[in-house]
């Protein structure tokens, strides 16, 4: 059984990665992985990670890493269950560098909406914290919900009104 994921732990994964990239390569991590670098949780079930462009020498050594490192790795990131909101990877958040991988927080206000369409209570919880130490401002929230609202056809198992009733509860009292 693998443990949670700590922030010392990541941080090992993140050497691992960057000792096998041949090439430049940008690492996004998402959901729990962002909140514990943040610190507003202590660990993490899994280690969600988007690897862009895909180079076969990483995923080739993530089942080891996975392994050496008692961790759950999985490849997902907002973009896999919303639309990508215009100019993600330019509000995407630095982290570090390791050999030629350069590590970031996959933009907060994507991860923010992926978290409020699925709607779980720990969701809820990051999304508050993401907005309670500045990382995602609401009234900028609403507007990138609108920039994708017309592409969510694209996603079947996703009702826009009720994801748009989501965003307005999560955001309720705040400007």
């Amino acid at each position: 059984m693998r443990r949670l994921a700590e922030a010392a732990r990541i941080q090992r994964l993140m050497r691992a990665l960057g000792d096998t990239a041949d090439a430049e390569t940008r690492v996004y991590f998402t959901g729990g992985a962002s909140a514990v670098l943040e610190g507003w949780r202590a660990a993490t079930v899994d280690v969600d990670l988007r690897i862009v462009p895909d180079r076969d020498e990483m995923l080739r050594a993530i089942p080891a890493l996975k392994e050496e490192l008692e961790l759950n790795v999985e490849l997902a990131s907002p973009a896999d269950f919303i639309p990508e909101l215009p100019g993600w990877e330019e509000r995407s958040r630095f982290i570090a560098r390791e050999g030629q991988v350069s590590f970031y927080h996959y933009d907060f206000y994507s991860q923010a909406l992926a978290k409020i369409e699925r709607g779980h209570a720990q969701d809820a919880a990051d999304v508050a914290a993401m907005i309670d130490r500045g990382l995602v401002e609401p009234g900028r929230l609403r507007e990138l919900f609108e920039a994708i609202e017309p592409r969510l056809y694209r996603y079947p198992a996703i009702d826009p009104k009720s994801f748009r009733r989501a965003l307005e509860t999560a955001l309720a009292g705040r400007p």
